[in-house]
């Protein structure tokens, strides 16, 4: 499995310890649920040589007494084990995607970087659950050695030679199965892997759709995502053919071993060395011994995929992270100070910028690239490969970044919606921060007047149940224009301190456009907003304008004079 080997062996004990009582639990019913299943063909050669042979009717009842109160054991041990093991594989698949989704979420970032969001998907449900499942694999297995212990000692009881083939052919079965499962562990992963990338191929398909029809790039993406999904089918037939070998391999090798045993007790019961009770209960045993050697060969198997499986999880728990959060704690209270100080990271290029508070600063990129970088420095996703970035004086590299984003807050233009009303998506993050007083009042206020100056009332009014109207998921069931007012009154009603805004009216028209600009000026009057955009209608609201070109400042001023004296400032704005 690589180097994810043992970080993998390290998510298993963690998995089982975490349901410790659970698994101990089920693991000791199960197994004497399974001791008393061994004791039954015993049982039964009793009552054969006691009661049947004797022609004893009252030992006859005595002994159908005693095996109903074994069955009524069994049926107690195993409805009472089974319930434990389930909910231990249940609850650890559940720590798992919690733990998995707490290290996507992770404000220092790095887990996005392994993969596609539909891979991440696919490691949340799928190899937690077939982790989870270890938990009813180990229970499993506890039962199987139980009756292969109890039976080897009947039938040492019964017959030495017996008990001996049993003890000595046991540990030689479990170590072939063990052999055998290590294809299987090999081609799981692979499996894992690539049903992972189909999975997110297809994810990334589906939240681009309207792109790629809207560029005629349909077969294009289907032939992309054929690709993949052909490759996911090619790695489970092979992993599905593993497991075919592996069960019928197994399977012929205990066949093997039961029928030795039948062949050995025939033989001793033929020579008189044991009784007819004997021979019945050694018969009884070798075909009760199948089940629990075919639960050791898929406990194995079991075990080589929940092995491949933990050696994913613990790839993306073990992500690096993309900023190292600082040992400083946020200035109190925030002002709003941002300053970039010869800042250098992608396409940026010794970049000084500087946002006062309570300033409303417009930025034009000439490059897109440029505006990215920006972003994600300001929003601490990457730390510059020179120079600092501050925030009231402090560099944000000496800052947690969960506590940065709580009051410096960058709002994409492609930021996505969630599934649910159209209140609960601009109201998700308001009332987060209390470092500077509120725009308006209580949350709720403060909702309603962030969807006023974003136009997200308008969107409000035109839908059948209004603000309280269900948006689907990444808000598909709205127009992009819609989408980008309720994302931008989403990001209003953060009241955040410092307010970052990327081309946040782009699918506005341009009346729209004009009305939101003066809004939300008046909406973040006295708290520091940058504005990253081309947009004129939004510049002109600005008190100051930073051009960006071939990652350099190349100009500073207010949008009018700019406009009069920066001809590549012109063609940006309006070309």
């Amino acid at each position: 499995m690589g180097a994810e080997g043992p970080a993998g062996r390290d998510v298993l004990r963690r998995v089982v310890g975490g349901q410790r009582r659970d698994v101990v639990l089920a693991s000791l019913l199960a197994a004497g649920h399974q001791a008393g299943e061994a004791l039954v063909p015993v049982l039964i050669g009793l009552v054969i040589d006691r009661a049947v042979a004797k022609d004893d009717g009252a030992a006859l009842w005595l002994w159908i007494a005693v095996l109903a109160v074994v069955y009524v054991g069994l049926s107690l041990s195993f409805r009472h084990g089974a319930r434990l093991s389930e909910r231990a594989a249940v609850a650890a698949a559940h720590e798992l995607r919690t733990a998995l989704v707490g290290r996507v979420l992770d404000p220092a970032g790095g887990a996005e970087a392994l993969g596609l969001p539909g891979a991440l998907v696919n490691t949340a449900t799928e190899d937690a659950k077939r982790v989870g499942a270890v938990n009813v694999a180990v229970m499993e297995a506890a039962a199987a050695l139980a009756a292969l212990g109890v039976s080897a000692a009947a039938l040492l009881w019964i017959s030495v030679p017996l008990g001996l083939v049993v003890l000595l052919g046991t540990p030689l079965l479990l170590w072939l199965g063990h052999l055998l499962s290590k294809p299987l562990e090999r081609r799981s992963e692979a499996e894992q892997e690539r049903a992972g990338h189909a999975s997110g191929v297809a994810a990334d398909l589906v939240a681009g759709l309207r792109v790629l029809k809207g560029i005629g790039a349909e077969s294009a993406a289907v032939a992309r995502y054929r690709s993949a999904s052909r490759a996911s089918l090619g790695a489970t037939l092979r992993a599905t053919r593993a497991q075919a070998w592996q069960k019928g391999m197994t399977l012929s090798l205990t066949g093997v071993f039961i029928a030795l045993v039948a062949l050995i007790g025939g033989r001793l019961a033929a020579a008189g060395d044991i009784s007819l009770g004997g021979l019945v209960s050694a018969v009884g045993l070798a075909l009760f011994l199948l089940g629990p050697l075919e639960v050791v060969g898929w406990v194995n198997s079991e075990f080589a995929q929940g092995r491949s499986s933990a050696a994913r999880i613990a790839k993306v728990l073990a992500a690096p992270p993309a900023v190292e959060p600082g040992p400083d704690p946020l200035p109190v209270p925030v002002r709003g100070h941002v300053r970039l100080r010869g800042v250098s990271y992608a396409a940026l290029r010794d970049i000084d910028l500087e946002a006062a508070p309570g300033e409303l600063l417009g930025v034009v990129a000439t490059d897109p690239a440029d505006a990215l970088a920006l972003l994600g420095c300001l929003g601490r996703v990457a730390d510059p490969d020179s120079g600092t970035v501050e925030l009231d004086g402090r560099a944000l590299t000496a800052l947690d970044p969960a506590e940065i984003r709580k009051v410096l807050l960058v709002a994409g233009h492609d930021a996505d919606l969630f599934e649910g009303t159209l209140t609960s998506n601009v109201s998700a993050a308001a009332g987060r921060t209390t470092e500077v007083p509120a725009a308006a009042g209580p949350a709720g206020d403060i909702v309603t007047a962030a969807m006023a100056a974003a136009g997200a009332d308008e969107v409000a009014e035109a839908l059948p149940h209004g603000a309280g109207t269900t948006v689907t998921e990444r808000g598909r069931s709205l127009s992009g224009g819609q989408r980008q007012r309720v994302a931008l009154a989403r990001a209003l009603a953060a009241d955040a301190p410092v307010l970052v805004l990327h081309d946040p009216t782009t699918a506005v028209d341009t009346v729209t456009e004009a009305r939101m600009a003066d809004a939300v000026r008046d909406f973040r009057r006295g708290r520091t907003t940058i504005m990253v955009t081309t947009s004129p209608a939004l510049l002109a609201m600005t008190d100051r304008v930073v051009l960006v070109q071939g990652g350099r400042v190349t100009g500073a001023a207010p949008h009018a004079e700019l406009v009069r004296r920066h001809e590549s400032y012109r063609t940006a704005v309006f070309a």
